[in-house]
This record gives structure tokens, sequence and C-alpha cells, in this order.
């Protein structure tokens, strides 16, 4: 099964992915590419396959992207190998795209369950990445206007999930709640 988490930015996507893969170990995590330069801390290959222009070009030419798409200045996409080993093996997937990204999921795997994770408030969410700290003002400022656009996308997803402040770990359960519940509807095994 391919699981997408997807909100707007600062609404906790990779924190209760995170602790989502933590507590359920089977599920294979997506790592997705972009061409942006890594932030402080992240890694190669684990957080993201940070890819140069040319490089994410020649993939895409050659068909190794599901879905890809600009953003923030940056292209970012999903390696096809990155859903199709997985499934072909036999595991569920786990995908953080943006909501234009897990439409186009759901577009060409019609069973992806697709799970909007959203932030209490915009004003949580401006809080949030000013935390974060990741981002120039002016990029900020950018998501925030983004955020706000996307949160509109939420009534397109199959569930939607709050993550209020100090709530990650219900936020995270109610994820895997989801997950087995839509496997026991398609006759799997619930659980990962």
């Amino acid at each position: 099964m391919i699981i997408v988490l997807s909100g707007p930015s600062g609404a906790g996507k990779d924190s209760v992915r995170d602790l989502v893969l933590e507590w359920a170990p089977a599920i294979h995590r997506v790592v997705t590419a972009t061409t942006r330069p890594p932030r402080p801390g992240e890694t190669d290959g684990h957080d993201y396959h940070f890819l140069t222009e040319a490089e994410f070009g020649r993939r895409l030419a050659e068909g190794g992207f599901v879905e890809h798409a600009f953003v923030y200045d940056h292209l970012n996409g999903v390696p096809r190998d990155e859903i199709e080993a997985p499934l072909a093996a036999g595991k569920d997937v786990l995908a953080r795209v943006d909501v234009q990204g897990a439409a186009t999921i759901k577009r060409l795997f019609p069973d992806a369950v697709l799970i909007f994770v959203a932030p209490p408030s915009v004003e949580e969410t401006a809080r949030r990445m000013r935390a974060r700290d990741a981002d120039s003002d002016e990029a900020q400022k950018r998501r925030l206007e983004t955020a706000a656009r996307e949160m509109e996308a939420a009534a397109g997803f199959d569930h939607v999930v709050v993550n209020e402040t100090g709530r990650l770990e219900e936020t995270a359960r109610r994820v895997l709640e989801i997950v087995a519940a839509e496997k026991r509807k398609r006759g799997g095994r619930p659980g990962a």
C-alpha cells in the first residue's frame, strides 16, 4: 500500500513521518529527490537525494520519477524506484510530498491513501516555521502564503489529521490507525 503524507509547510509532516516509521519500521520510507542544497544536519540518501539540476534532468528524461514539480525555486521529485521496488517486494511505502505531488501519486496509483497533516492554525504554522529557522524571512513568507493555499487542498485527501502542538505522538498514532483501517478495508493485514 502507498501511504502519502502531505500538508502545508510547518504542519509537522516530517516529525509525524519519522515517528510513524519508528513505530512501524517495516514500512519503506520514500526518500525524495531535490535540487536544493542540504540544510544543516541533512544527509544525502537519508533526508533527500540531493541532485544537481543536470542529474535531475537526466533522471527525469529517463522516466526516473513518479512525480516531480518545481517548488520554491528547486526541482523536487519522487524517484520511481523508491515506490515500485518496495511495493514489488511486498512492502508498504510512505511518501511525504507536497499537495500537488500527492494528487499526482493518487492519479497514478488510485489505491494510494492520502493523509493530509494539518497544523492547528495558520498562526501556529508561522510560529513553527520561525522556530525551525531553516529559511530566510522571504522564503518563510512565501511558504506561509503557499501554506494558506494548500490548506484548501485538504478536501481532496482521503483523511485529514490535525497535528496539535505538543501532541505529536497522538498524531502519529492516528496515522497508524488510519493505515490499519485501510488495510482492513482492503483485506490486508492490519499494522505494518
